[in-house]
């Protein structure tokens, strides 16, 4: 009964202590969390407003961006600059000044302009061997502006990788040509600075030249005569450039005629399809034969045979 009784007791005491104990923990763990809150309820605060106030700068920024872009626009248009001069700046002003404005947001929270710089200067080396590629791009779109090899609207082909097109748009990275078939090629102006490269339409008229070539047994004097009379006929050609017809090769299987007839830049495609094709029916017409390549073979009998 004793030991029955000790053990209902010590049980009560037990229970009576851990409740106590489990209280005081409740106590303490509220009053930490408390403490806590207090203590932290300034710095959350303070964040609370930066970041309010850094979200304003960031709109506030971005429409005062857009502003300062229109107004430069007008500038530029009324100063009749170049077209890829303006979107060379126009794009360089965005960059600069998106950059500011980060720089401003970020001014916040305590970053300073010094700092974002000296970070940039620690890492300067393995930025720019990252950015070598970018910085090239940029340099070459610089010199195109300066140098003004093309500008918007002008045919070109780069002689290196064959791409050709009409400028587009001239960036700060990239220029933008767009094909015959109506394609978008982007072109490193790295490319276009570091080789060469054919301007298509910088001169106001253009040489449609074209070569047909003709059967050594046709009359070569009948066959320039008839594509003279294709020549004249053409309505397009600059009829105070003379035009010229010459024999220019007598190839294995053909004599080949050449022709010349200046025409104006914008009418080379035109004329160059439609001469070629009245041509070719001028001599169909005429029966003097456009040959392919022929192979003659002589065959000698042997005489023991």
């Amino acid at each position: 009964m004793f030991f029955l009784f000790t053990g209902v007791l010590s049980q009560d005491v037990a229970d009576t202590i851990s409740d106590v104990i489990s209280d005081n923990v409740d106590v303490v763990t509220w009053d930490v969390l408390t403490q806590y809150l207090q203590d932290s309820l300034p710095t959350v605060l303070d964040f609370l407003v930066k970041l309010i106030i850094a979200i304003i700068v960031l709109l506030v920024g971005r429409r005062i961006i857009r502003f300062v872009r229109k107004c430069l626009r007008r500038f530029m248009d009324k100063s009749n600059l170049d077209t890829g001069l303006k979107q060379f700046f126009d794009k360089f002003v965005n960059v600069a000044l998106h950059f500011v404005l980060v720089l401003a947001v970020l001014g916040r929270f305590g970053v300073t302009a010094s700092s974002v710089i000296a970070i940039i200067g620690s890492a300067g080396l393995s930025i720019g061997l990252a950015l070598q590629g970018t910085l090239s791009n940029f340099a070459g779109g610089v010199l195109i502006l300066m140098l003004r090899p093309f500008k918007v609207g002008d045919y070109i082909k780069e002689d290196t990788s064959g791409n050709e097109g009409k400028v587009m748009e001239i960036q700060l990275f990239y220029t933008k040509l767009v094909t015959l078939d109506n394609k978008v090629v982007v072109v490193p102006n790295a490319n276009l600075t570091s080789s060469s490269l054919t301007n298509l339409t910088n001169q106001d008229r253009r040489r449609v030249d074209i070569k047909v070539g003709i059967s050594y047994h046709a009359d070569i004097r009948v066959a320039k005569r008839v594509i003279e009379e294709v020549l004249e006929a053409e309505e397009k050609r600059i009829t105070e450039e003379p035009y010229k017809i010459y024999v220019d090769e007598l190839a294995e299987s053909s004599v080949v005629i050449g022709t010349m007839v200046w025409v104006r830049t914008e009418d080379y495609y035109e004329v160059k399809w439609r001469l070629t094709e009245n041509i070719k029916y001028a001599l169909d017409e005429n029966h003097i034969e456009i040959p392919f390549p022929q192979v003659t073979v002589t065959y000698e009998k042997n005489k023991d045979e």
